[in-house]
């Protein structure tokens, strides 16, 4: 298998955990007897999936760390650093509000919760019933969430100053708080004596490469933990999820389909002259390992090996504009929370005019701040922003939307990943990097 490029074989993972999880659910169904082989094969596939998610977990926050401080540490002072910090917010804002509009669009032009001009009653069945057969897991998630008030917006600032940045780091949601304080600490060293910068700063740049390998390492065995990640969600969730919603499912996908492969590849010819077809081929792995673990922090320590490695952008600019993307540029995410507001608007029989909906578009911005690199995350910004508009029947909708999501989430991380890659690459091009130099281009 050495010869078989990595993306080949976790593309042949994929389609083996598909063609896996469906012949066991036509056999032997979805409830299992919990002695059968099937349960058995079912539950040590979670196994190793969840070793192979906490592998990459492991590496996050010393990868942030190290990456972020020796990133800012050669950016030769604050001047640099504010000049590489302003490009990157401005790119990852306009993104993410390009993503919502096309969201808010699609699913005002097809109406997926509106049959025969009136609110979809199939679907809000189908909303109690899946609700009714949730989990006790999922409806204590949503529960949880209930319990947010309005005010809760704010978390995202609160979020960026951890009163204990220890503990900030022991939890994967709270890398925003990790970041700020990686940057400060650079910042900081930047004002050392030269002789004690130095010995930080490749301490530090030692640290990255050690990370670095760790990440090499892991990516190593990673068709092997895509099957065991894919199998179950396949088991799981079949193919008849489409079926029960099919209108949400396309107006989602088609608007992440369009993010992906129509807004971000003009954006990427249009600023840095950078053929779209590169830049896919050189995110291949990131963007499967994306899709198969639904988890944007998960896969930030794949998605920095392929900017450096293929792409060429230097560790200055992707230790910086990838971590901070990984935590506030979710344009999937701001995208999906768009299109899933407003579906459940339309299937309850709430109006929303322009009013609504633009306090929408800018608490699906807000909130895909502050949102977890985890799977399903959004959820509950979803039920906040819904209890926000005055929404009836949110919780119902949320947790019903939860037992669906999985599909639908795993697209929208490889959306948000690649819109990262794309700030990396379009920012080292006006730093004046040869980024891809094998292209032939008129940059």
């Amino acid at each position: 298998m050495k010869r078989v490029a990595l993306h080949w074989q976790i593309l042949l993972a994929l389609g083996l955990a598909t063609l896996t999880g469906v012949l066991f659910r036509a056999v032997s169904g979805v409830d299992l007897d919990p002695a059968s082989f099937e349960a058995r094969a079912l539950a040590i596939s979670g196994f190793i999936g969840d070793l192979f998610m906490q592998a990459l977990k492991m590496i996050i926050v010393p990868l942030i760390v190290t990456s972020v401080i020796s990133g800012i540490a050669s950016l030769q002072g604050v001047k640099g650093f504010g000049r590489l910090g302003g490009k990157t917010l401005g790119f990852y804002a306009a993104t993410s509000l390009i993503a919502t509009t096309t969201g808010l669009l699609l699913v005002n032009l097809i109406e997926p919760g509106i049959k025969d001009g009136e609110p979809n009653m199939a679907i809000r069945a189908a909303f109690e019933s899946k609700a009714a057969a949730a989990s006790d897991a999922e409806k204590a998630k949503v529960a949880d969430a209930a319990a947010r008030e309005a005010g809760d917006f704010l978390d995202t600032f609160r979020m960026m100053i951890p009163e204990n940045v220890f503990s900030a780091a022991t939890d994967n949601g709270q890398m925003l708080g990790v970041i700020v304080f990686s940057i400060l600490f650079a910042i900081a060293m930047t004002r050392l004596p030269a002789a004690e910068m130095r010995t930080l700063r490749e301490f530090f740049q030692a640290g990255n490469d050690v990370m670095i390998t760790l990440t090499r390492w892991i990516m190593a065995v990673s068709p092997i933990g895509v099957f065991a990640l894919m199998f179950p969600v396949i088991h799981a969730n079949g193919p008849e999820v489409f079926w029960e919603m099919k209108a949400y499912f396309v107006t989602v996908l088609s608007g992440l389909g369009i993010h992906l492969f129509i807004t971000m590849p003009i954006i990427l010819w249009l600023l840095a002259r950078i053929d779209p077809r590169w830049h896919f081929r050189a995110m291949r792995e990131a963007l499967l390992v994306a899709f198969s673990t639904a988890s944007s922090s998960g896969t930030l320590p794949v998605t920095m090996r392929c900017v450096q490695d293929k792409a060429g952008v230097s560790k200055r600019v992707t230790s910086f504009t990838l971590p901070l993307g990984s935590t506030v540029n979710m344009d999937g995410t701001a995208l999906y929370e768009c299109v899933a507001v407003v579906f459940v608007a339309q299937v309850m029989g709430v109006q929303m005019g322009f009013a609504e909906q633009f306090f929408v578009v800018t608490a699906a911005l807000l909130t895909s701040v502050g949102v977890a690199g985890v799977p399903s995350a959004s959820l509950v910004a979803i039920l906040l922003i819904l209890k926000n508009s005055n929404v009836p029947g949110a919780e119902t909708a949320v947790v019903a939307l939860l037992a669906v999501d999985r599909l639908l989430d795993m697209s929208r991380t490889a959306v948000n990943i690649f819109g990262d890659s794309c700030a990396a690459v379009i920012i080292a091009r006006s730093e004046g990097e040869n980024i891809f130099p094998g292209q032939k281009n008129s940059a």
